[in-house]
C-alpha cells in the first residue's frame, strides 16, 4: 500500500475543488472535484483489495 497517501490526497484535493466550484458557482469545477474524489476512493479500494490478495497468496 505504498500509494495510500496519494489516494487520500486525491480525495482531499477533489473535495477542495468541489467546494471552490460551489463557491464560484462553476458546476464544471464541482463535477471535476467529485470525479477526483471518486478516483481517490477507487484507488484506495483497489489498493486495499490488492493487499488482501497478496496476504492470502503468502499463506
Amino acid at each position: 500500500m505504498k500509494f495510500k497517501g496519494n489516494a487520500k490526497a486525491k480525495q482531499i484535493k477533489g473535495k477542495v475543488k468541489e467546494s471552490v466550484g460551489k463557491a464560484l458557482g462553476d458546476s464544471s469545477v464541482q463535477r471535476a472535484g467529485r470525479r477526483e474524489q471518486l478516483r481517490g476512493k477507487a484507488q484506495e479500494m483497489t489498493e486495499s483489495a490488492s493487499a488482501r490478495v497478496r496476504q492470502w497468496t503468502k499463506h
